[in-house]
């Protein structure tokens, strides 16, 4: 079913999306064409048709399917996304039925272009019975029974191309696909779900995660997390590695150690294959900031809001969505999307008497804000000090806004899981003391001297976060770390070049990442970033390269005085391993 690449009616990719994802909240397919039709509304009229043509004839529920347009065309490549919901169990015939869609509609000649002749088009019987036939092989009569059973008793289910687990954590149990039992082999009492939280962001998922694991398991949990660094169950490594997607979340819940998952969701898996949860208790979204823009249809903030609201689907009648009421992007998006405003809201800000935060408590609605120094939590109505932000190390006595908002984020979500308030307050005021509670984020550190900042500020907005704290604390000379991968586009790294100026650092170690070149020229990236910090004012006496990002960090701490600050966003986890060792000897 695959055209040819040549073909003017040729597709980049085409995907399964396993779980809710952008266009719905079941599971989907999705298309990116490519050819002078991909620009072609007609085209995607008559695509549109034929889906809908298919899908009834093959007995499917309503597609819905969407066309994503890009705000504007990226040189020769347009980024239109085809998506349409699809039965789960007949996502690989619906991936060949857009494929099938897509080509029939770009064929079509321009003489007979119009919606009319497309519309009154028959169903291609061929592609029917061709279609039907591949959807009854896919499907699995014993899967199908398993996953009738498991809906009937109101239990979740996980599912991927080898595994099915009934139930999450501790009250579940893994069957492999070849080898399914029948309903009345399961154990059904013993079998439950666990608390969850999904959290996403630009910035601060993986901290905010990793708070609320901690307050799980002051409150008596046994927590699974997975993030951008591994899973951890009961602060124990299962699996290193990148697990902020669909996998990590897997893992997570087929853990049978597990009580309480806590499920960071970056923006790729939402993207490449959606949701692993069908179903979570409260959803986090820490803010929403330009990064990875040109990547899988995602070309403005307003995008990357909405990737992250993906979350929305997920949140349970029961449960609560919880949002950075600071972030004004993020709330207008949220307020446009049907899926986010069915959910209940809870906000967070730095400052409780933000107006957005004044008026959901009027509405009897929950909050956390610092008012008065501390950190308040207003919980249906009533107010709980949670403790002196300037105690909590994660505020680096009140200079880390960015991380106020995390704490803010953690609390109110945990609040709102029912955790008892006083474990809660009680992890706000130790987190971050030891180097093991938050690897690779905000680490303050000493060297002969100088302090130095240890974090992964992988955007302009971060960045700009990390050299605002480190200005906060009136360095006599400013030293900065800076390279990134070869997947952003020229403009989003001379962003963060120009954001990194803005800063007038007394020295910048231009790093080159050779493993993250992503289709880059060696040398390419530290390039741009050079020409854009020279063009922003920088004299070139304060730019200096190395090849890789050790040298790099290991080069700027050697040029380090007493009384300066050090500022190393740190992209690879076994370099910045390497380079806490070095700073504790």
């Amino acid at each position: 079913m695959h055209a040819d690449e040549e073909a003017p009616h040729a597709f980049e990719e085409s995907r399964r999306l396993t779980g809710p994802n952008r266009s719905s909240a079941t599971p989907a397919v999705v298309l990116v064409p490519l050819g002078p039709a991909a620009r072609d509304g007609a085209a995607h009229g008559r695509w549109l048709a034929q889906v809908h043509v298919m899908c009834k004839a093959l007995g499917w529920p309503a597609p819905a399917p969407r066309v994503h347009l890009p705000a504007r065309a990226q040189g020769d490549r347009v980024d239109v996304m085809l998506a349409f919901a699809a039965p789960p169990d007949s996502l690989f015939t619906a991936t060949e039925v857009n494929e099938w869609a897509w080509e029939r509609a770009a064929a079509v000649h321009p003489a007979q272009a119009d919606a009319g002749f497309v519309l009154a088009q028959p169903a291609d019987e061929d592609a029917v019975q061709h279609f039907r036939q591949r959807a009854a092989a896919e499907r699995s009569r014993p899967l199908a029974r398993l996953l009738d059973a498991a809906e009937t008793k109101g239990l979740p289910c996980l599912l991927d191309d080898d595994t099915l687990s009934i139930g999450e954590g501790a009250g579940s149990v893994v069957y492999a696909r070849a080898a399914l039992p029948l309903p009345m082999d399961v154990p059904w009492p013993q079998l439950h779900s666990v608390p969850k939280v999904l959290v996403s962001g630009s910035n601060g998922k993986t901290t905010t995660t990793r708070l609320l694991a901690a307050m799980a398991q002051a409150a008596g949990y046994v927590p699974g997390l997975c993030s951008t660094e591994g899973v951890l169950v009961a602060g124990r490594s299962v699996l290193s590695g990148d697990y902020a997607g669909p996998a990590g979340a897997r893992a997570v819940l087929r853990h049978p150690g597990v009580t309480a998952a806590l499920l960071e969701t970056a923006r790729g898996g939402i993207l490449r294959r959606g949701l692993a949860v069908q179903r979570a208790d409260v959803a986090v979204i820490t803010n929403a900031s330009a990064d990875h823009l040109g990547e899988y249809g995602i070309h403005s903030v307003e995008d990357v809001a909405e990737a992250k609201l993906v979350l929305a689907h997920a949140v349970a009648e029961w449960g609560t969505l919880v949002l950075n009421g600071g972030d004004s992007t993020l709330l207008r998006v949220a307020s446009q999307l049907p899926h986010a405003q069915v959910a209940r809201w809870a906000l967070f800000a730095q400052r409780h008497d933000t107006h957005i935060l004044a008026v959901l408590r009027q509405h009897g609605g929950s909050t956390c804000g610092v008012e008065g120094g501390h950190l308040l939590l207003s919980l249906h109505g009533q107010e709980h000090d949670l403790g002196d932000v300037m105690q909590m190390p994660l505020s680096l006595g009140g200079a880390a806004a960015f991380n106020i908002e995390n704490l803010a984020a953690a609390a109110l979500a945990a609040a709102m899981l029912g955790w008892p308030l006083d474990a809660v307050g009680q992890v706000l005021l130790q987190f971050g003391r030891q180097p093991q509670d938050n690897p690779g984020r905000l680490q303050a550190l000493q060297h002969r001297g100088a302090s130095v900042l240890l974090d992964y500020a992988h955007n302009p907005d971060g960045l700009a976060q990390l050299l605002t704290v480190a200005r906060a604390l009136k360095p006599a000379r400013l030293g900065l770390l800076l390279g990134q991968a070869g997947n952003r586009n020229d403009e989003a790294i001379a962003e963060l070049a120009r954001t990194a100026a803005s800063f007038d650092p007394d020295r910048v170690l231009i790093k080159e990442l050779p493993e993250m070149l992503r289709g880059r020229a060696p040398g390419e990236v530290p390039a741009l970033i050079e020409h854009t910090l020279l063009a922003a004012g920088l004299p070139a006496a304060r730019l200096a390269h190395q090849a890789d990002e050790e040298a790099a960090a290991l080069a700027l701490l050697a040029w380090a005085l007493p009384g300066d600050v050090l500022v190393l966003p740190v992209h690879t986890a076994a370099v910045r391993e390497r380079l806490l060792a070095f700073l504790a000897r």
